[in-house]
């Protein structure tokens, strides 16, 4: 079995791991097909040492979930095609979307304050790729945090993502956001520091996107405004001005969230 599909499971929400398939944009424009994917996955086990099979399915269920959930998004968009304008879930039509253009522009140019949410939109805006795990973070920042409609979010991924796909775009949006089919729980939100000490510990997925953050050791970089003045005059950063101050705190941003989805459960 290859040993990039073997490391799958544990190593694909790393985002300084090169852990993932890449073959979203190749499968987007028909260079690859689903149906191969999945045959040149099962020939692989059938070629494995039976004593070592115990083990595979592990390894090639994680990678072939994926697959599967790539086809799900296609159904959704063919039985149900205003999914890419509409929510799937009916009862968020009556969300309370916020209108921010200036948050909006902060997020899309990764100035909000949270490096990994920055590290990750300008990833996106310097390649057209953008790692799984941190687009999610990415998404639920914008959709929770923020308050901004999840198709503003679409909209972008769509002008920027080398492998935007209308299905997979428009579901993974809806999914996070809470208004998908099978979507992540109204409650499930984020929080971007969390997610940066547990999936980019050593902070090097973070430096390599935010230069001017490279200075700042493990310990601080995923929340640079809880150091004090000492350690990042050492680092060369001055908040607000070489790196920007969060544009909203975790805390209450979860919180005024948490009241808006109870607001609309309560319209239901």
């Amino acid at each position: 079995m290859d040993e990039s599909i073997s490391a799958y499971p544990d190593q694909r929400d790393f985002p300084f791991l090169d852990a993932t398939s890449r073959l979203s944009p190749h499968l987007h424009f028909g260079e690859l097909s689903v149906k191969e994917c999945w045959m040149l996955i099962w020939q692989q086990i059938e070629q494995c040492d039976p004593k070592a099979k115990q083990k595979i399915p592990d390894a090639m269920w994680a990678y072939l979930r994926q697959l599967v959930w790539r086809e799900f998004c296609h159904y959704l968009l063919f039985h149900f095609p205003g999914i890419d304008q509409e929510p799937f879930n009916k009862g968020f039509e009556k969300f309370e979307w916020q209108d921010n253009k200036h948050l909006l522009k902060n997020w899309q140019q990764g100035q909000t304050g949270y490096p990994l949410v920055d590290a990750g939109m300008r990833q996106l805006w310097h390649t057209g790729w953008m790692h799984n795990r941190v687009r999610m973070v990415c998404a639920s920042f914008l959709t929770k945090h923020l308050l901004i409609h999840w198709m503003e979010g679409a909209r972008w991924f769509w002008d920027t993502l080398v492998d935007a796909d209308l299905a997979n775009n428009s579901c993974g949006w809806q999914w996070v956001a809470g208004s998908g089919a099978d979507a992540a729980p109204y409650f499930r939100i984020f929080n971007p520091i969390l997610q940066s000490r547990k999936f980019d510990a050593s902070g090097d997925y973070i430096r390599e996107w935010i230069p001017e953050l490279k200075n700042l050791d493990a310990r601080h970089i995923h929340a640079p405004w809880e150091a004090d003045a000492g350690v990042l005059k050492k680092a060369g950063i001055e908040i607000g001005k070489t790196y920007p101050h969060i544009i909203i705190e975790h805390a209450a941003a979860r919180q005024r969230a948490l009241d808006a989805y109870t607001r609309l459960r309560s319209k239901q």
